[in-house]
């Protein structure tokens, strides 16, 4: 039987050290399961590893069988898994072992180059200290290329473009806002007046 045509393709990207340490991990379900008291948890496209342990233990067993890979893209726990190492830090994109290694891989081609992008302005380099140092960007990046396990972009410069600036329909606005200690105490004085008289219409 074929199985149903779905967008959904990544069952988790992973940034982890060279021991196996979790650095970034999202896994994802696909976010339409199918109806059915029988399928709620083994349905193509749910999440195998649905508890931390089951997910530590998936992590140090990838770290260990592609510390001695020369190729990209391995099968791994009926996984087909691509990565890149980048200084102190190995990237990874997770799917099933029926998905296309061609879009998984520009998948994590996408994460890699956006991360250069975005971190270059801080130490030219994507290791482990700087990922940390700058999560909300990583995280935000991952969120542009992937959600839920659905692939939506795979050019860096648009992802790294829309995560390090404020969308265009805001940016007038928010040139506008003045944000030094005076316009903050205004604005919570505009806020307090307003919820004054708010609560006193209420009474």
């Amino acid at each position: 039987m074929v199985a149903p045509i779905s967008l959904f393709s990544v069952n988790a990207i992973l940034i982890l050290d060279h021991d196996g340490s979790r650095i970034v991990a999202r896994y994802f379900s696909a976010p339409h399961p199918p109806s059915g008291p029988n399928q709620q948890t083994s349905y193509p496209g749910s999440n195998p590893y649905p508890n931390p342990k089951d997910q530590k233990t998936f992590e140090k067993g990838l770290v260990e069988k592609t510390a001695k890979q020369t190729s990209d893209i391995i099968l791994f726990d009926n996984r087909t898994v691509v990565f890149k190492t980048e200084s102190d830090v190995m990237l990874y994109v997770i799917g099933s072992s029926e998905e296309n290694e061609v879009l998984l891989y520009n998948a994590l081609l996408a994460l890699r180059d956006s991360l250069n992008i975005l971190l270059k302005n801080t130490r030219n380099s994507t290791d482990k200290r700087t990922i940390y140092e700058n999560y909300d960007l990583v995280s935000l990046a991952i969120d542009e290329i992937v959600d839920d396990g659905i692939i939506l972009e795979t050019d860096p410069v648009v992802v790294s473009t829309r995560v390090s600036r404020p969308p265009a329909q805001d940016a007038a606005a928010m040139r506008n806002i003045d944000l030094s200690e005076q316009g903050l105490l205004n604005a919570w004085e505009f806020g307090k007046q307003k919820l004054g008289e708010r609560l006193r219409q209420g009474l």
